[in-house]
């Protein structure tokens, strides 16, 4: 493909190995709420929206969550990755390439900022980004389009020059919707709900990020 103007990353699963750990704090505490989801339907039904978004599907589905659970749920999230949020493998390495090639980078997450500044802080990666931007502070989570087009802007590219690279399904309708190619990364395999949500959308896949460079026609 043509060399992107700039490309741009989702966070959790994509930069930093945190979803995992997550779905399964969210999991054992809507277990003890009277909601017991397996981690397939979890990932079918629950993510690519933001935690106020779970909170509103698991009560709907019979939950009882007290008042302050989004709260709740956020400060647990942020004590256990603030112990320790690995890196997706290889995913320096690609930032390293773009930068050699003075190519611009920069972060669309639904997630919050205090999340981010912990997932990314703790290993130095805040200052590598042209910017790092909250969907959910926006106003307008993935799908919408707003955080892309707006993470373009940031790196003066035009959005049909960009590249998004995504793992989750809503996040790739986000790309699309702002008119970016968006490449889809399932680095637990094919078989995932998130992984065939984003084949049913017709995008190139990659397991490794050591690929995306010579996807990204590096």
């Amino acid at each position: 493909m043509t060399r992107p103007a700039a490309v741009l990353f989702d966070c959790d699963g994509v930069i930093v190995d945190s979803e995992r750990p997550t779905f399964d704090l969210i999991l054992a505490d809507l277990a003890t709420r009277g909601l017991s989801l397996t981690l397939e339907e979890f990932e079918t039904d629950y993510i690519g929206g933001t935690i106020e978004t779970i909170g509103a599907r698991a009560s709907a589905a019979g939950a009882v969550l007290p008042e302050g659970w989004v709260a709740g749920i956020y400060a647990s999230m942020y004590d256990m990755l603030g112990r320790g949020t690995p890196l997706i493998p290889g995913i320096t390495a690609v930032f390293d390439r773009l930068d050699a090639l003075g190519i611009p980078f920069a972060v669309g997450s639904n997630g919050p900022l205090e999340k981010m500044h912990i997932s990314l802080g703790q290993h130095g990666l805040i200052p590598r980004f042209r910017t790092v931007l909250s969907a959910q502070a926006l106003g307008r989570p993935k799908p919408a389009p707003d955080v892309y087009l707006a993470a373009a802007a940031a790196c003066g590219a035009d959005p049909a020059t960009c590249v998004v690279v995504e793992d989750s399904p809503a996040g790739a309708r986000a790309a699309l919707a702002a008119g970016i190619p968006c490449f889809g990364y399932i680095g637990h395999g094919p078989e995932t709900p998130p992984a065939r949500g984003l084949a049913a959308l017709g995008l190139p896949l990659f397991r490794k990020m050591d690929d995306l460079p010579g996807l990204l026609g590096l």
